[in-house]
């Protein structure tokens, strides 16, 4: 298994507060040539360590519904209904859990006639699906990898 080196993760430490960061810029930080950060990077892309992608801010691109959903799964393979889940548009992230739920989904919806239609007419709809348990987005606080969130403070939202 391919260990990452300490250049390794200082290269990833530039690249996690900005994807786009000039790879001149992360090699005089480091002090290495741009050469070297190249190699790095293309090398951890290829061992599957790194993938570089643009978030998208949902509420910037208009879509006013995010939510999470817990969903029980029973009688029915759970890896399957993951997978049926994971074919959905709407779904930006799934993960597998224990506790109270057997899965998490988060799901970006226009507005919440997008998001009723999802959840009665695509999720509710996959076999196995016994029960769900919705939570809407009110803000976002805090996002992974330093991104910026759309946080707008209480006194202007009113």
């Amino acid at each position: 298994m391919f260990q990452p080196d300490d250049l390794d993760l200082a290269i990833l430490e530039h690249l996690r507060s900005d994807g786009r960061k000039p790879y001149t810029e992360i090699a005089q930080a480091l002090s290495v040539s741009e050469g070297t950060v190249r190699n790095r990077v293309a090398r951890l892309i290829e061992k599957g360590i790194i993938q570089i992608v643009g978030l998208i801010d949902p509420l910037r691109m208009g879509y006013d519904a995010p939510a999470m959903i817990g969903v029980h799964v029973q009688n029915a393979d759970i890896e399957e209904v993951a997978r049926a889940i994971a074919r959905f548009p709407e779904v930006s992230y799934l993960i597998m859990v224990s506790g109270g739920f057997d899965l998490i989904v988060e799901v970006i919806c226009k507005d919440r006639e997008h998001f009723t239609r999802f959840l009665n007419q695509k999720l509710r709809k996959i076999p196995g699906v016994v029960q769900t348990q919705s939570f809407f987005i009110l803000r976002t606080i805090k996002m992974a990898y330093g991104a910026d969130p759309y946080f707008q403070p209480a006194e202007e939202a009113i």
